[in-house]
């Protein structure tokens, strides 16, 4: 057996001792003792808690791998998300006040892609154990809203139906205004018989709408999220913010950051998420590369009330950046880039000097990367909000106000 104290906790969660040598689900100041294997101690016992520990509140929690740190208290996942954010900055030579902090309330999970797995006596759906290819069922899993956990029975019953023996599906479900929208991926090719059960099962379970893979096979009522005043159409397995609680944060910031701007530039727009709230006070370009997404976002908009006018672009800001010539004419920037962060976008957001940026991230570090762009160009990076709405995980959200000096 080894015995180590923990120094300081990593980016994926778990603590680090000197060595260096990993830990899974302990803390800072923590004595603990396993057996060490290569840089990892495994099944680590806790000898010395801290004080900062809590008792999980999820039943699932020591075998399942969705949540990474129910065992410290909400105090402390705030201070450790904190320092992350003001570590990143550091090493780009970049400081910013941290001023506001959301966490999104337990339970309060909109969508979750689940694991479906046939047994010999059903079907396993659930999450994957911590860095194993076991699955666990999660029929009390504390971060999804009931509506989600109340499906899992029907979800398992797809699997039986749906999935080979060695596979598994991936079951993503988003709970809309209008309905739970199901999207079946990886699974047995669609015959006439699995087509007739799964509407069966869609109409049992009081689906809007279920797909299977790329196929719509049955929707009771379109799935609509609201965006500001629009009636969204979500495309199946569109990206959308985890909570509502977490978008409305989000929202929030953006807006404080914009400053009452008239003419905004939305790039990664997705379905609309800030495009249209915001478009209740602007006119919007939304820039997107999915066309559903643009399609869905413009049908948003064309049935909202008290809107601006939202003009779209299909566009893939990766290959081809929005260029200074076309920026210019915009009083603001929104960007929320993939964790990848836009390094080629940004670089001509430098170019163009526009007055105000909100810039959401994912990431970090790539938030840093990409900020710092701006900074050496001109702008001052105002204040910085952290949304934790992937609650008791260690994925981290941030908005960002920078202006030019």
């Amino acid at each position: 057996m080894t015995t180590v104290t923990i120094e300081r906790l990593g980016h994926h969660g778990d603590g680090i001792a000197r060595g260096p040598i990993f830990a899974a689900r302990t803390l800072p100041g923590e004595t603990v003792e396993g057996v060490l294997e290569g840089t990892r101690l495994t099944a680590p016992r806790i000898l010395t808690p801290s004080t900062d520990r809590v008792s999980p509140k999820c039943r699932h929690y020591k075998s399942c791998g969705g949540c990474a740190l129910q065992h410290a208290s909400d105090g402390f996942v705030t201070g450790w998300q904190k320092d992350v954010v003001s570590r990143a900055l550091e090493a780009v030579g970049l400081e910013a006040p941290i001023r506001n902090f959301h966490t999104s309330p337990a339970g309060s999970r909109r969508r979750a892609t689940f694991t479906g797995r046939r047994t010999k006596k059903g079907a396993i759906v659930g999450f994957h154990g911590p860095a194993s290819d076991s699955l666990i069922d999660v029929p009390d899993c504390q971060i999804i809203r009931p509506s989600l956990r109340a499906v899992l029975p029907a979800l398992e019953e797809i699997t039986c139906l749906g999935a080979s023996r060695k596979s598994e599906l991936r079951l993503s479900v988003t709970d809309t205004d209008t309905g739970l929208d199901v999207l079946v991926s990886d699974g047995k090719p669609l015959e006439d018989n699995l087509r007739a059960r799964l509407i069966e099962i869609a109409n049992q379970s009081g689906f809007a709408r279920i797909s299977w893979n790329d196929d719509v096979i049955a929707q009771r009522v379109a799935p609509i999220l609201h965006m500001g005043t629009a009636p969204v159409p979500v495309p199946p397995g569109a990206f959308l913010q985890s909570t509502a609680e977490g978008e409305a944060a989000l929202l929030a910031s953006v807006q404080d950051a914009l400053g009452g701007a008239g003419k905004i530039l939305d790039l990664f727009a997705g379905c609309g998420t800030f495009a249209l709230p915001l478009s209740l006070g602007a006119e919007i370009h939304a820039v997107e590369g999915e066309q559903a997404l643009l399609d869905a976002l413009d049908a948003g908009w064309r049935h909202a009330t008290g809107s601006k006018r939202v003009t779209i672009e299909r566009r893939d800001l990766f290959r081809r950046p929005m260029t200074p010539d076309e920026i210019e004419r915009f009083d603001a920037i929104v960007i929320d880039p993939p964790r990848a962060g836009a390094e080629a976008q940004v670089t001509e957001i430098a170019a163009a000097k526009v007055q105000r940026v909100a810039s959401i991230s994912c990431n970090p570090v790539t938030f840093a990367r990409d900020a710092a762009l701006l900074t050496n160009s001109g702008y001052k990076l105002n204040w910085i909000d952290i949304v934790d709405q992937f609650r008791w995980s260690t994925h981290i959200e941030i908005v960002a106000e920078l202006t030019l000096v």
